[in-house]
């Protein structure tokens, strides 16, 4: 879907960012940040604005380049990226995301069930998940809300019970044509525990996730 000049990542790769299935490394997007800004600052001034829109169509979602590229270049080492097109409208998403019932249909994927969760939706506020497997062996995932901006973003932290290190997710979500793209960076707390996270196989759960989320916003339609 994406072509790899210009795209919105889809992951984050071991050894920077992946976009468009093709891994890059974090000197390639950082130049392709710079070549975004460029076009920015050039926009106002432009007076071949034709010559100006052909360029930017080169980096394809120049605003998405302009600011998530940027997130994933920082720490790029400790980060995990992954941005999906999912077919149900923005808020709806949104709704799925953050109603306690309908979290409970999807954040679980096949790795059990979600017994309860517990959403305090305000900056300040926590959420906390309860995962059964299969076995009956639980596990408790909380964090707190940094920032809300309803429909479009939220900036949240996540760590286990008992503690072991805390994580820092921010989601966005864009409207597309009726569609949702949503966009889920996850900073960990050095490269060594994202290496963990991506050897435990986090990125097959967050496809799960994803695909369960599209089908639970879907539903509400």
């Amino acid at each position: 879907m994406w072509d790899t000049t210009g795209a919105v990542p889809e992951a984050q790769s071991r050894s920077g960012v992946k976009f468009g299935g093709q891994g890059l490394s974090v000197k390639t997007v950082e130049a392709l940040i710079e070549r975004a800004q460029r076009l920015v600052d050039s926009r106002s001034t432009s007076e071949d604005r034709l010559a100006w829109y052909v360029e930017a169509s080169s980096l394809g979602d120049l605003p998405a380049i302009a600011s998530l590229a940027m997130l994933a270049a920082r720490h790029a080492d400790r980060q995990i990226l992954i941005a999906r097109e999912l077919e149900a409208p923005t808020d709806l998403v949104y709704t799925a995301w953050t109603t306690p019932a309908l979290v409970k249909q999807w954040w679980g994927g096949s790795r059990g069930t979600v017994a309860s969760a517990e959403i305090d939706l305000r900056v300040g506020g926590e959420w906390r998940y309860l995962l059964v497997d299969k076995d009956g062996l639980q596990s408790a995932f909380r964090g707190e809300y940094r920032e809300i901006v309803p429909d479009e973003r939220i900036v949240s932290t996540e760590r286990n019970e008992p503690a072991h290190g805390e994580s820092l997710s921010t989601v966005v979500f864009t409207k597309v044509h009726g569609r949702t793209r949503l966009t889920l960076l996850m900073e960990l707390a050095s490269s060594e525990a994202r290496d963990a996270a991506l050897n435990s196989g986090i990125e097959m759960v967050l496809e799960e996730q994803m695909k369960l989320l599209e089908q639970v916003a879907e539903s509400l339609g």
